[in-house]
């Protein structure tokens, strides 16, 4: 499996290193950036270009890792010449027939987890979602996506969508909770560090426990002598204190709203 990497991010970054290690032979890097393209074909030890038309045209699969708006920009420049090979791109919130009409054979290798290029990840771990416009090459994908994980789920675009936004809350916007959590901490003098216990332990319980049922804290039981005391406290930040409010609302809420969806589903 010859493969060209189009893009040199986090995301291209992981893959290509994951693929290299589990045997599959990367040609080429193309970034926009000659010093992110260097960087990662230095990492891999191959080439690099940072002209479309210099990109080589032998590879079996072509991995596009781009921001969104890069992707439907550079797609009709990057199958120009390649029109007999496997493109794929790795995003969460785009179709897979933003291909269409463009190449015969498309789809998308969309590994649901955050990347840094500073930390390492375990892809053992890692969910990888595939979808491709032929069997045939729905099993290529599937080929790929084992050598570097066992879970590997096919899935539809819509539901792909779906599960991109389920990511958001579960990993960026819980992490800029820690943000607004650390600014708080910063503004007294304490260290972070003191709440990366509590952190693991709230991460932990939900390999057991539902997250509604892990839920604890003022919000759960609407503690307003609390809540309101807090609120007093963000007082001087009114965009947190806002923030916090609509959350709590929200905690407070949920289980009166999944319990009526569900029993919804069940009359159904």
């Amino acid at each position: 499996m010859k493969i060209v990497l189009i893009g040199a991010g986090n995301v291209a970054t992981h893959l290509g290193i994951a693929l290299q290690k589990a045997g599959c032979l990367i040609l080429q890097v193309y970034s926009r950036t000659e010093e992110s393209a260097s960087a990662l074909a230095d990492r891999l030890l191959v080439d690099y270009t940072i002209v479309p038309d210099e990109i080589r045209r032998d590879a079996d699969l072509y991995i596009v890792a781009l921001k969104d708006a890069v992707l439907r920009q550079l797609a009709p420049v990057l199958v120009k010449g390649r029109e007999q090979a496997l493109f794929v791109h790795t995003a969460g919130s785009m179709p897979m027939d933003l291909w269409k009409g463009l190449v015969k054979r498309y789809g998308v290798l969309y590994p649901m987890q955050t990347f840094s290029k500073q930390r390492e990840v375990d892809f053992n771990t890692v969910p990888f979602f595939i979808e491709a416009s032929a069997p045939a090459e729905v099993g290529v994908l599937r080929m790929v996506a084992v050598r570097l994980s066992p879970k590997v789920y096919e899935v539809t675009s819509g539901q792909r969508r779906h599960l991109h936004l389920a990511a958001v809350f579960a990993c960026n916007f819980a992490n800029h909770m820690y943000a607004l959590s650390s600014h708080i901490l910063e503004k007294q003098g304490i260290s972070f560090e003191v709440m990366l216990p509590l952190i693991d332990e709230t991460a932990g319980k939900v390999h057991e426990l539902s997250p509604t049922q892990a839920q604890t804290g003022p919000a759960v039981r609407y503690d307003e002598n609390v809540i309101s005391k807090h609120l007093e406290m963000l007082a001087d930040e009114e965009s947190l204190q806002e923030l916090y409010e609509k959350i709590s609302k929200s905690i407070h809420n949920l289980p009166l709203s999944v319990i009526q969806t569900n029993k919804e589903g069940k009359n159904s």
